[in-house]
């Protein structure tokens, strides 16, 4: 596996060896001691959860705060998703900024998301379905998140506006200055 780490101190973009021939591919999409050694951080995961969404869809910007806070692996299994993960540690000299990667079944990237971070994605082919790792368990008391055009964050979410699908609750999501504020 090879792995990258990107501006934003502990978060990776890994890309897995894949073998390939006639008959098609396989690659080790994780492996505890293989992944531990390649972040250099230990990681439990915890709980798997998929999605399912068509073109335009836009989930995020979510993060979980506290004790309840989630450290994410992250991958597509059809389709492709532009992945988002923003800086939300106060103490962190990358605070508030992003990464944007795009991960596809085709190019079979995955991305390491730290505690501490906010993320989210928006499908970029037709439909996408999306699969990711948590190293806590999903509490809604200490969910919290971001409007995914805050002018603060500035992320090019590739598409055109017009095309987003939103769940009301991405909606209505502060702004990052009014979201850390209130954490």
């Amino acid at each position: 596996m090879k792995a990258t780490e990107t501006i934003l101190s502990g978060c990776f973009i890994l890309e897995p060896n894949v073998f390939g021939d006639h008959r098609g591919y396989f690659f080790e999409s994780f492996n505890k001691q293989s992944f531990e050694a390649t972040i250099g951080a230990k990681v439990n995961f915890v709980q798997d959860n998929q999605s399912f969404s068509s073109k335009g869809v836009l989930r995020g910007l979510h993060a979980q705060k506290g004790e309840f806070a989630q450290a994410k692996l992250v991958r597509v299994l059809q389709g492709a998703v532009l992945d988002v993960a923003v800086d939300a540690r106060p103490d962190s000299p990358t605070f508030g900024q992003h990464v944007a990667v795009e991960l596809s079944a085709e190019n079979k990237r995955q991305l390491f998301v730290p505690r501490g971070f906010l993320h989210g994605f928006i499908v970029v082919s037709d439909t996408a379905e999306f699969f990711y790792k948590c190293d806590n368990y999903y509490h809604k008391e200490a969910e919290w998140g971001v409007k995914y055009n805050d002018t603060q964050l500035n992320i090019d979410w590739l598409l055109p506006a017009e095309l987003f699908k939103l769940s009301e609750k991405d909606e209505i999501l502060p702004s990052f200055v009014e979201a850390v504020n209130l954490i």
